[in-house]
């Protein structure tokens, strides 16, 4: 038995192994739902009568609205750094886990756990980002919660969201609905945020400005579901970088996902850093950016959408869902291969254990 078993450690919230094993083992097995167990960033619920009734089931009956719900809790630290602080993060954290949905975000909850002794002017500044970032995204915070612990027993500021949106009828994503042949593709450059935060902690320069990319993708996820119909998965890789998100697929669909490292945006600074650092890119966490997979006739009708949303600008098709793999293909499930620049392939693992521990 290993210390992992027996505590909780760092690294059972990095967004890797350590964390899907807690979840499944621990939260999963005390309370699971139907829904918790699909996996996505949001849960779909039908308002009423018709719990067990299928999306689209062929009737003439009305169908009862279907919200999306989701939340998260933000520990990051420092509170404040380039591109954005914990408030924005907040904000953007729970829409885009409730566009992935299909849906229109529409309310926020918000609840501060305020440590005694926390400057009010940096209150003040936060909750003026969460302004900012309500009325980009277009939503609205329309319940909240209070708490101040002891001085000591905190660490200045954490923030819980939830968030809800509606979905129109006949809208229907998650991971588990890729199929082979189907593209994969990123929204923008990958490992920004992470190593934004990393350079923060540890008093970092870089010859080029590097800058989180918290932003709510609402907007951007609404254009391309109306210029690719057939998309069926949004999924925003943040904790545990886009290697966990993509590992996360496979498992849902059962289909092997490769990707081409040449096609994968990085900035040559972000690049840089992990190298320097050790870290895997590809591991490194993101605020701003989503994995969509989609029919490969509409990959191009959904690169377009991306490039014209400003969030989007640098978004490319990075690889493919492959066969399924089935239960004959006995100790083998499903893998993420990255296809390299010099054209051999790996297994993309996810993150083991806390690579940047509060990141988010």
């Amino acid at each position: 038995m290993t210390a992992s078993d027996e505590q909780v450690m760092l690294g059972h919230g990095s967004g890797g192994s350590m964390m899907k094993r807690i979840i499944d083992e621990v939260f999963f097995d005390a309370y699971g739902s139907p829904e918790l167990a699909e996996g996505n960033d949001a849960a779909v619920l039908r308002l009423e009568g018709g719990e067990n009734a299928s999306d689209n089931d062929g009737s003439s009956a009305p169908q009862a609205p279907r919200l999306a719900f989701s939340t998260d809790s933000f520990v990051v630290t420092p509170h404040f750094f380039p591109g954005g602080d914990i408030g924005r993060l907040a904000v953007c954290g729970t829409v885009n886990d409730v566009a992935t949905s299909g849906a229109i975000p529409k309310w926020l909850s918000l609840g501060m756990i305020l440590e005694e002794g926390f400057p009010m002017d940096d209150l003040r500044r936060i909750c003026a980002s969460v302004r900012e970032a309500a009325d980009e995204a277009g939503v609205r915070v329309v319940t909240g919660d209070t708490k101040v612990v002891n001085r000591g027993h905190g660490d200045g500021i954490f923030i819980n969201t939830s968030g809800v949106g509606v979905l129109a009828p006949g809208v229907k994503l998650g991971g588990q609905l890729c199929q082979p042949g189907d593209a994969v593709l990123v929204t923008g450059t990958l490992g920004d945020h992470g190593i934004t935060i990393m350079s923060c902690r540890e008093g970092l320069n870089f010859q080029a400005d590097v800058e989180s990319d918290a932003a709510p993708l609402n907007h951007l996820i609404a254009d391309v579901l109306e210029a690719a119909p057939d998309v069926r998965c949004f999924r925003d890789p943040t904790r545990g970088g886009i290697a966990s998100t993509l590992n996360e697929l496979a498992e849902q669909c059962g289909c092997d996902i490769t990707v081409n490292e040449a096609d994968i945006p990085v900035k040559p600074v972000v690049l840089g850093a992990c190298e320097m650092l050790g870290y895997d890119v590809m591991q490194v966490a993101n605020e701003g950016k989503m994995v969509c997979v989609v029919a490969r006739d509409e990959a191009d009708a959904a690169l377009a959408a991306m490039k014209a949303s400003k969030y989007g600008r640098d978004a490319a098709i990075i690889g493919e869902v492959g066969e399924r793999v089935t239960a004959s293909e006995a100790g083998r499930g499903p893998k993420v291969y990255l296809r390299t620049a010099l054209g051999s392939k790996r297994i993309l693992d996810m993150l083991v254990g806390e690579q940047l521990p509060r990141i988010c």
